[in-house]
């Protein structure tokens, strides 16, 4: 007893100093392999791919800082690791439907995916899946937009609400819908 108190045996009593001290390198990188791991980690963490736009990025359409507007973000992500990110899903719209336009160097068959944001939830949500009301009194960054939404009932409700026109899904919308949102 030390003091009144029990010793516990430690490390060092256990195993010995000169084992202990061998061990030190390999405690060091293990302990930067986890701290790379978990950053890693970190950085992926959204399970949807959803890059959030940088107060850099602009959009390719209309020039617009992105950032300023997260509650309409929309992307386009390339399978090189590439993006395109957009004020809105109308100008995300303008430049999938006219990718050799603004991006000649890629093609559709180079996305790997295309996100943008669900009105009501304000989460990324998958363009494809989305549910998308025009002609409503909801502008958005750039004017009349398109309101993307996951759930249908959402987005009718919302047509009901907000003087909406119709409900599309991601194959009806083309460049002479998108004309007539100008």
């Amino acid at each position: 007893m030390i003091g009144g108190y029990k010793k516990y045996p430690t490390l060092f009593d256990c195993i010995g100093k000169r084992q202990v001290m061998m061990f030190k390198p390999y405690a060091i990188i293990v302990c930067i392999l986890s701290a790379l791991l978990l950053q890693f980690a970190a950085a992926s963490a959204d399970p949807t791919g959803f890059i959030k736009p940088s107060a850099k990025d602009k959009c390719p359409v209309c020039g617009m800082f992105v950032a300023k507007y997260p509650d309409f973000v929309a992307e386009i992500v390339f399978k090189d690791g590439s993006y395109a990110v957009f004020d809105g899903a109308k100008d995300m719209f303008k430049y999938y439907v006219d990718l050799k336009r603004y991006n000649p160097a890629k093609t559709q068959s180079d996305i790997r995916s295309i996100h943008v944001t669900d009105y009501y939830e304000l989460q990324p949500t998958d363009a494809a899946r989305a549910f998308y009301v025009i002609g409503s009194d909801v502008y958005g960054p750039m004017g009349r937009e398109l309101i993307p939404f996951v759930i249908e009932g959402d987005a009718m409700e919302f047509m009901k609400d907000h003087a909406g026109k119709q409900v599309l899904r991601f194959g009806d919308i083309t460049a002479d819908v998108i004309k007539g949102l100008e």
